[in-house]
């Protein structure tokens, strides 16, 4: 054995031994046994890899258990599956095999991590879709996302030596996805550590500014802290309380997110501080304890009424149980104040890992459970796409929420903002869409009043009462939104089927053919996206009679002219054609050639004829480029799934601006005969004109409008034909 190869087996060894002394206390030797084979597994798995960092890949998986184990507080089948979670992706080991040498619930743990592993690489960025997927495995068994978390944090803590661009990246999805979804679950600890290390790398140069000024608050003022507990504690015990009191700051992302939403500097950031009483009661006790605490405090120092929140009477719905306020300390300080039990305490450190080990006797994990079945509910709707679901389930991530009550008293947990229409929704899919009105505290309400904690509603029904369109501007949670979507489209789906056998006979009538291009010239001709819109207009009589015989009329000079453009060979002797005959190209998009909103790129400025494609961007919608643009390889060798096919057609139009440079030798008259070209001879507008002359060499800068690319060629011909011309070429922009 080398000397590297003796260092890798000492740090794995050493490593892994480490983990088995942390969980010594809690578990038992056919435990131990377990997680020993998955370690003897993974390691064999793992052989000869190393990380980036130099150290043997096993160390990574380890860390994860030992997180998983420590940090979460999850039990041996979840350590064990941590041990091996990269273990199918990266060997030639199967579920089969894991299932074997296992069980089958440990394969399907690594079953959806693996999935898990295929939708958020460290190599790509997540994508929507891949997004649902995720959650769709997660709501099969929660410790899959428990495990993927630990996997997480360990990665986010070791990325010291990744590049930039990737560190940026991952902390990025780490913020989008990873830390609300601790959050959720109520691992808030966790949580507040990707959202400072993100905050590392997104933010680099405030995070330093925020950390040294904490470090040095904390410095000068931890003393201030200490009286401050120092007094309470003397207080508590006074009152026969048991009790720990915990100090510490706010989180630099903490504090960097009330800057930034309060628009107020550090300074104005008033609640730096935080004091937690963590009581020793027993069950029954907890509340009135609880109560007393805050009791005791605000007896001392002077609440902030504003600032009183109480997740003891309502526990949040991922189980966080706790008083908060915030009170004024000596000297003028405010200081957060939060009082909860060792139970409590527990469920807010570990989250719903600290319901696992006990579920039968976790109301905590009852509401889990109700959380997970409603990601089901909404994954499994095959009518959802993408954007709806992130729109739906961001919210339930990152909003906080409210506590309402049914007429028989039974509380409902709504995001806040949700109107009575989602309540309503809630109850029941039949309800919310039969809904007529709401009573909420007895006095009738409309439909999209925001609704308040406390709150009792009474959902009033009709049969006759069916989802208006109107109701998707004010509803909040993606349950109603669902639903009104579902029956306006079935109900569109009518309409439109109506509206295609409607139009094949008024076509009949007007002695047209119902084919698939005719229907496409009236698609069109009204200016829509798809055939079908045309069936659903027609169906809603919007496209009537009237409006069919004048397309009817118009066709035989609209084919017409299209001859004429065909013949006609250049626009220097063509008298212009009126604003109602002008019939110019537009621009199409995908195999199916529909119609989409679009802007012109500037680097290549395209005009109609130009051989071009569509690109859509991040920030800026679907942009254009020529075939020849300087841009064009690098958007289709490394974006080829954002590039659109896109084809020129011809449609009533608008004129393209165009810059011309025009080089040669000065002469007597020479500006003179070319704007007599462009605005005499070609009939075209020019919308700016520069000349200059250098040592007797001629320099010219136009700006012009023209139709298409036949315009342009006739444009540039034309012009070189002069006396003294050397160039004509088109440019992006002037400098």
């Amino acid at each position: 054995m080398t000397a590297n190869e003796d260092r890798d087996y000492n740090l794995v060894e050493g490593a892994f031994q480490d983990l088995l002394n942390s969980i010594e206390y809690k578990t038992e030797e056919a435990d131990n046994q377990l997680i020993t084979r998955a370690f003897q597994l993974a390691k064999d798995a793992h052989k000869g890899v190393h990380r980036k960092s130099g150290e043997p890949y096993i160390t990574h998986p380890i860390a994860v258990a030992q997180i998983v184990a420590t940090e979460i507080g999850l039990g041996p089948s979840s350590i064990a599956t941590a041990l091996m979670h990269d273990v199918v992706e990266d060997s030639d080991y199967t579920l089969e095999d894991i299932e074997n040498m296992f069980n089958p619930n440990i394969a399907r743990l690594i079953d959806g991590l693996t999935k898990i592993s295929g939708v958020v690489s460290m190599e790509s960025s997540m994508q929507l879709e891949n997004y649902r997927k995720m959650l769709l495995t997660i709501s099969d068994d929660v410790r899959v996302i428990l495990i993927k978390l630990a996997d997480r944090l360990h990665n986010m803590r070791t990325m010291q030596g990744m590049p930039a661009h990737k560190q940026l990246k991952i902390a990025s999805e780490t913020l989008f996805i990873y830390a609300p979804l601790a959050h959720r679950l109520g691992l808030f600890r966790i949580k507040t550590e990707l959202e400072d290390i993100s905050l590392k790398y997104t933010e680099p140069e405030m995070f330093e500014d925020l950390s040294n000024k904490m470090e040095e608050l904390v410095n000068r003022d931890f003393e201030y802290l200490n009286k401050f507990t120092r007094t309470i504690s003397g207080e508590l015990k006074k009152a026969g309380l048991k009790f720990e009191v915990k100090k510490r700051t706010k989180s630099i992302f903490s504090i960097r997110r009330k800057m930034r939403n309060q628009q107020v500097t550090f300074d104005e950031v008033y609640d730096k501080y935080a004091i937690r009483i963590i009581l020793d009661s027993k069950l029954a006790n907890e509340k009135s304890d609880c109560w007393k605490a805050y009791s005791v405090v605000t007896e001392n120092y002077s609440p902030n009424p504003n600032r009183l929140r109480d997740w003891i009477s309502s526990p949040k719905s991922n189980g966080y149980e706790s008083l908060h306020s915030t009170v004024m300390g000596p000297e003028g300080h405010w200081v957060e104040v939060q009082i909860r039990t060792k139970r409590m305490d527990d469920i807010a450190e570990n989250g719903f890992a600290a319901h696992w080990k006990y579920k039968e006797d976790s109301s905590g994990s009852n509401q889990l459970d109700s959380w997970l079945r409603r990601i089901r509910e909404f994954l499994d709707n095959p009518d959802n796409d993408s954007e709806d679901f992130i729109d739906s389930f961001k919210m339930n991530l990152f909003s906080s929420e409210i506590f309402v009550f049914t007429p028989r008293g039974e509380m409902v947990t709504l995001p806040k903002g949700a109107t009575a229409l989602d309540f309503a929704f809630d109850v029941h899919s039949e309800v919310g869409a039969h809904c007529l009105g709401t009573k909420v505290n007895g006095k009738l309400v409309p439909l999209s009043s925001p609704l308040k904690s406390g709150d009792q509603i009474e959902v009033l029904t009709s049969m006759k009462q069916e989802p208006k369109e109107d109701w998707l501007s004010f509803v909040k949670t993606g349950k109603a939104k669902q639903r009104i979507r579902q029956s306006l489209k079935k109900e569109k789906q009518l309409i439109t089927g109506q509206g295609q056998m409607t139009l094949e006979r008024k076509l009949k009538v007007l002695k047209l053919k119902s084919t698939h291009s005719n229907i496409q010239k009236l698609v069109n001709y009204f200016g829509l996206k798809n055939p079908d819109e045309l069936f659903y207009k027609v169906g809603l009589g919007v496209i009537d009679n009237k409006k069919l015989r004048e397309y009817a009329r118009e066709t035989a000079g609209l084919v017409n002219y299209f001859k004429r453009r065909i013949v006609k060979s250049s626009y220097a002797k063509q008298k212009p054609l009126s604003n109602e005959a002008k019939k110019d190209l537009m621009l199409v998009f995908g195999t199916d050639e529909h119609e989409m909103e679009y802007t012109l790129a500037k680097c290549c400025n395209p005009i109609p004829g130009d051989r071009v494609f569509g690109f859509v961007t991040t920030a800026e919608g679907l942009k254009v480029h020529r075939d020849d643009c300087p841009n064009a390889v690098l958007l289709q060798s490394r974006f080829a799934n954002r590039t659109l096919k896109a084809k020129w057609i011809d449609k009533k139009g608008t004129f393209a601006t165009i810059n011309l440079l025009i080089e040669g030798m000065d002469r007597m008259g020479l500006v003179n005969d070319v704007t007599k070209v462009i605005s005499s001879e070609l009939s075209l507008n020019i919308k700016a004109i520069s000349f200059a002359v250098d040592d007797g060499l001629f320099t010219g800068q136009v700006t012009i409008e023209v139709a298409d690319k036949v315009a342009l060629t006739d444009t540039i011909t034309n012009i070189k034909q002069l006396e003294g011309i050397s160039t004509v070429s088109r440019v992006g922009k002037f400098d």
